[in-house]
C-alpha cells in the first residue's frame, strides 16, 4: 500500500524545484555552506506548501486608485525548530511569516536506547499561537517529532504541523500512530532506516552537515551499533510491516529522530 494512502496527514511534496534541490542536498560531495543554503531554499518551498491551507480574514486595502478587499491571516503562527538541526529552516520560514513567534524546544537522542530526552524547553506558560510548525530536516523514527508534539499539545496548541525535509517511513508511522491529527510535510519519504536508526538512502546526519561538525568515519551513520538501539528499529520495521498485514502498528514508548 502507497504510504500516501495509508496516511492521509502525509503530504509528499512533486515540486520539480524540491526533487532537483533534493538530490543536490543528497549529495556527499555538497560543503556546509551549500548545504546550509539548500536547507534555507527548500524550508521555504516546503514551508509555502505546509501553510496553503492557513485561514484568512477580509481586509480593506486602500491601492494608490481606490479602496480593494483583500486579506489577512488569521491565525498566530509558531515555529518550533527541534534543535540543533532544525534552527537551518528557521530564516526560510520567517521570510514567509515575518511576524511568526519562533520557539525552541531541544531534544537529544540516547544512543544506546534510541529515546529522547528533552534538555531546553522556553515555551510560556500557555500557548500564544494557534498554529505551530514543527521544524525538523529528518522525520526518522519519528520519536523526536511525536515527544514534541505532546509538549505543543499540552502547552495549548491548537494546530501542529510537522515541516521535514525528508522522512523515513518508520517516522512518518510512529507520528501518524501517535498523533493522526498532525499534517506532515516532506519534501521526499526514503526507503527505510539502518540498524542505528538512520534514514536511507538519506543524507547523512543533517546537523553535522550544516555546522560543518562532522568527526570522522566512526561518526558515520551505520557505525557504532548498540544491541538496544537495534532492537529499537527492528520494532518499529516490524510495527510498519505489521500494518501492512492490518494489524496495529502503534510501538510503546518510540524513539526519536536523529
Amino acid at each position: 500500500m502507497e504510504l500516501a494512502a495509508r496516511y492521509p496527514n502525509l503530504h509528499v511534496s512533486r515540486h520539480p524545484l524540491v526533487l532537483h534541490k533534493l538530490s543536490l542536498l543528497r549529495d556527499r560531495t555538497t560543503e556546509p555552506k551549500k548545504f546550509r543554503e539548500l536547507v534555507r531554499e527548500l524550508s521555504w518551498l516546503l514551508g509555502y506548501e505546509a501553510m496553503a491551507d492557513l485561514t484568512t480574514q477580509p481586509l480593506d486595502v486602500e491601492t494608490p486608485l481606490e479602496t480593494t478587499a483583500g486579506a489577512e491571516l488569521e491565525p498566530k503562527v509558531g515555529l518550533v525548530p527541534v534543535l540543533r538541526a532544525g534552527l537551518g529552516m528557521v530564516d526560510a520560514m520567517l521570510e514567509l511569516m515575518p511576524s511568526a513567534e519562533v520557539w525552541h524546544i531541544g531534544l537529544y537522542r540516547d544512543e544506546r536506547t534510541l529515546k529522547p530526552v528533552e534538555y531546553y524547553n522556553k515555551l510560556p506558560d500557555a500557548a500564544t499561537v494557534q498554529v505551530c510548525l514543527i521544524l525538523d530536516p529528518m522525520l526518522a523514527t519519528g520519536g523526536s517529532s511525536a515527544a514534541t508534539v505532546d509538549i505543543l499539545k499540552q502547552w495549548g496548541a491548537a494546530r501542529i504541523k510537522q515541516v521535514s525535509l525528508i522522512a523515513a517511513p518508520e517516522g512518518v508511522a510512529t507520528l501518524s500512530s501517535a498523533h493522526p491529527d498532525v499534517d506532515i510535510h516532506v519534501g521526499a519519504v526514503d526507503r527505510a532506516l539502518n540498524e542505528r536508526g538512520y534514514i536511507v538512502p538519506g543524507l547523512g546526519d543533517a546537523g553535522d552537515r550544516q555546522f560543518g561538525t562532522f568527526a570522522g568515519p566512526a561518526s558515520e551513520p551505520g557505525h557504532a551499533i548498540g544491541d538496544e538501539a537495534a532492537e529499537v528499529v527492528r520494532r518499529l520495521q516490524r510495527s510498519l510491516a505489521g500494518e501492512d498485514r492490518g494489524q496495529s502498528s502503534v510501538p510503546k514508548e518510540p524513539p526519536p529522530d536523529r
